[in-house]
């Protein structure tokens, strides 16, 4: 299998404002699945001091990505991260402005919500992306004037987002603040730009784990067994 290649296709010239990681203290016998830490625009699941660290790369716009989210990230979740053994960590390698519109939506509100918004958009991909080939000419010229959160609300609209966030107990007003907030978007693009070059990530999904990139991992077969190689 082959990566999809990268394209940052942002114009985005605010300073970011980078996230500080927020302790915490593990209790005998814990269960981690309920633990979400948000950091440098990210989203940690599980036990931060964790033997094994994963960190997946992804995109909402890569199909590869939601292939890993019905396959890999329940048997993550279930298996790996309850005991605290293994830290799951979720980054945005962002690709297009529909990818940041869907970022910016996971990220809407208490961090806490992260994983199961994340979860409701990429299990949903199909629909809103046959919607978006589906587009009118004058569809996609609301996502090309306007203020940036103008645009972004826009492709909210048009491919469904606000009806699935809306389910998801959000209100239009707080979608509409989190789709025009500048200072996230500048940030999450600052971090995806910073994790390229740190990384040298090419494509996603792209897996770290301890700090390593995992060279022709890009399923969650593949992932299986290299964490299995940890044990």
């Amino acid at each position: 299998m082959t990566k999809r290649s990268v394209k940052l296709a942002l114009a985005l010239g605010v300073t970011a404002l980078a996230g500080s990681a927020v302790a915490v203290v593990a209790q005998p016998g814990q269960n981690w699945t309920t633990t979400v830490v948000e950091r440098d625009n990210g989203h940690l699941l599980g036990n931060p001091e964790a033997k094994v660290k994963l960190v997946e790369f992804m995109s909402y716009t890569c199909s590869h990505c939601a292939d890993f989210a019905r396959d890999g990230e329940p048997a993550i979740k279930l298996a790996y991260v309850p005991n605290g053994r293994v830290s799951f960590e979720i980054r945005h390698l962002l690709r297009d402005p529909i990818d940041l519109t869907a970022a910016l939506l996971t990220h809407c509100g208490d961090p806490a919500k992260f994983a199961e918004n994340h979860s409701a958009i990429l299990h949903a991909q199909d629909e809103w992306l046959a919607k978006a080939r589906a587009t009118t000419q004058a569809q996609r010229s609301r996502w090309q004037f306007g203020t940036n959160g103008a645009r972004r609300q826009a492709m909210a609209s048009d491919l469904g987002f606000y009806t699935l966030m809306e389910r998801r107990g959000y209100s239009r007003v707080a979608l509409d603040r989190c789709l025009a907030d500048e200072t996230k978007a500048a940030a999450l693009a600052q971090s995806s730009q910073a994790d390229i070059a740190a990384y040298k990530l090419t494509g996603t999904p792209s897996f770290v784990v301890d700090g390593k990139l995992l060279d022709g991992v890009f399923t969650w077969s593949a992932l299986e067994k290299a964490l299995g190689s940890r044990f």
